[in-house]
């Protein structure tokens, strides 16, 4: 056996109900003390993780290529695949947005926030934010979300 076909032990991380790749990603990647490069070069997919953390699916992932994900982080890729936006339907990859009820029920960014076709929730029937509503800050890529909390608003 050599070196590279050893894995490395990973800690499994579950993927929430309608979350984004995104999301997804960067709670793997916390989890395990991976950035961006160091999942891409696990999965053998280059920096497609880096793209795929900001939404750019163009090209989409291939089967092949979540195939090779799935591996590393130990989820199916039909499951990643539910995780995409669906196909032939636009994406708002600017501003982040997010149903703060939601949010409240479930701490992960749902990839349908970022659908051009969505402009508010259809469940609670709120208008998606873009912003902190504490700070007024952007909010970041989900990938960089860490313990439901803005980036500015929250002190260590």
């Amino acid at each position: 056996m050599k070196a590279e076909d050893i894995q490395p032990w990973l800690f499994q991380v579950e993927p929430y109900e309608g979350e984004s790749l995104s999301h997804f990603l960067g709670r793997f990647r916390r989890a395990n003390e991976l950035t961006p490069t160091g999942l891409g070069k696990a999965a053998r997919l280059g920096g497609a993780v880096a793209r795929w953390e900001k939404f750019r699916f163009n090209p989409p992932p291939s089967h092949q290529q979540l195939e090779a994900l799935a591996i590393v982080v130990g989820v199916e890729a039909d499951r990643l695949e539910q995780m995409l936006p669906p196909a032939g339907v636009g994406m708002k990859m600017e501003p982040i947005r997010l149903c703060a009820a939601c949010y409240a029920e479930s701490p992960c960014h749902k990839i349908e926030w970022q659908l051009k076709v969505m402009q508010g929730c259809d469940q609670h029937k709120l208008t998606l934010l873009s912003e902190c509503p504490h700070c007024g800050a952007r909010f970041k890529i989900p990938a960089l979300w860490v313990d439901a909390w803005c980036s500015r608003c929250f002190l260590p």
